[in-house]
């Protein structure tokens, strides 16, 4: 009987076992001149130095062919280089969202000409790219979106606003979903996605600063942004299937339940012998981690054979939020109140890093009421 969600064990070949051997070496020089706040930004946080190294060794763009950059990989060798860096708070920002879903998304919808002129440069460390979804009267409510693509001769005018938009401010490029027919009324029909290049004529970048100061956000307004034809990707009007695929993208990376694990680790180093409450609360976060490892390595594996685990990515994610937003509970119970009060040293600077960013947990890869509504119609409820 065919079952909605499926998470087959998976063992991780020897090739892979090997690799993670690479990255480790890799990594120890490098890894203890990251921060406390480094570690806590995890996957947000930006080094453009650093992912041209991972690039050099052929850790970016890894699943993809040689013929683009790629170095033929699989997607279980990609897994333990994500699970490598995520594990030590690897600031690798800068190629992230290329590397996860918009070079993916170009290597099954773009061009010939589109594939051989973006992805080598993700692949080299050289392309930041940014998502364009989220607009000020259209968060998570992604139909509604208003901007506006009109053509123009042989090419296409932009005009609209794009917001909370990670990393805009670094990327080169955007993969913006927008409204290439009808309005917003029309809801799913008539959208489509296009590359937006951050340095065009037209195109603003307002950062957004969060109350810890850091901006990882941005405002993006097209003031009548000039595009050319070949800008389009994939099919006109069809951007709704296109943007929640790659949104499946988006879900089924190991970062769903890593990103905070740098302080789990700390807080298993804090912990006093022999205190049994604090061993059971990191008992507890241990086992859960292994479960959602476990289930991760299964999305995995099911992108090593091809499918798309649109359901299978919803739970992790899901799961993993909660998880992610329970660890800085679990190191308060391990380090006392002096960590939220910054009274222990690096811990409690990771600590306040990664108690800054939770709440956002739930709203990155889609909220939890969309994501349980993925998982709904996986069951058939909806």
């Amino acid at each position: 009987m065919d079952t909605p969600f499926r998470f087959d064990p998976v063992d991780l070949p020897p090739e892979a076992l090997a690799l993670r051997a690479q990255v480790r070496d890799f990594l120890a020089p490098r890894a203890g001149a990251f921060s406390a706040h480094t570690k806590g930004l995890s996957w947000m946080g930006v080094d453009q130095a650093f992912s041209r190294g991972m690039a050099a060794e052929g850790w970016i763009g890894m699943t993809w062919p040689r013929a683009y950059g790629g170095r033929e990989r699989s997607q279980l060798e990609r897994y333990v280089v994500l699970e490598e860096m995520l594990a030590v708070g690897a600031p690798v920002g800068f190629h992230w969202i290329a590397d996860r879903q918009s070079g993916p998304l170009i290597l099954k919808l773009g061009t010939e000409a589109q594939k051989r002129f973006y992805l080598p440069q993700i692949a080299s460390g050289e392309a930041c790219f940014c998502i364009g979804l989220s607009e000020p009267d259209a968060g998570s409510d992604l139909a509604a979106i208003r901007t506006r693509l009109k053509r123009d001769g042989e090419g296409w005018r932009l005009s609209g606003r794009k917001i909370w938009t990670t990393n805009a401010h670094h990327s080169r490029y955007m993969i913006a979903l927008v409204r290439s027919e009808g309005t917003a009324a029309d809801r799913h029909k008539g959208l489509s996605q296009v590359i937006v290049p951050m340095d065009a004529p037209g195109v603003e970048i307002r950062q957004i600063r969060d109350m810890a100061g850091d901006a990882h956000f941005n405002e993006v307004t097209f003031d009548d942004v000039s595009l050319p034809a070949e800008a389009l990707i994939g099919t006109e009007g069809a951007g709704w299937a296109q943007a929640t695929a790659e949104l499946a993208y988006e879900r089924s990376g190991p970062e769903r339940y890593l990103s905070s694990f740098p302080l789990l680790a700390a807080s298993v180093d804090a912990a006093m012998p022999g205190d049994r409450l604090t061993a059971r609360v990191l008992g507890d976060a241990v086992a859960d981690a292994a479960v959602l490892r476990s289930m991760s390595l299964a999305v995995a594996g099911m992108l090593d054979r091809g499918e798309l685990p649109n359901n299978e990515a919803a739970v992790v994610k899901d799961i993993g939020v909660d998880f992610e937003q329970r660890l800085p509970e679990v190191a308060r119970a391990v380090a006392g109140p002096g960590a939220a009060l910054g009274d222990a040293g690096q811990f409690g600077a990771l600590y306040q890093a990664v108690l800054q960013l939770a709440p956002a947990f739930s709203l990155r890869g889609g909220t939890k009421e969309i994501v349980r509504g993925i998982m709904a119609r996986g069951l058939g409820l909806r």
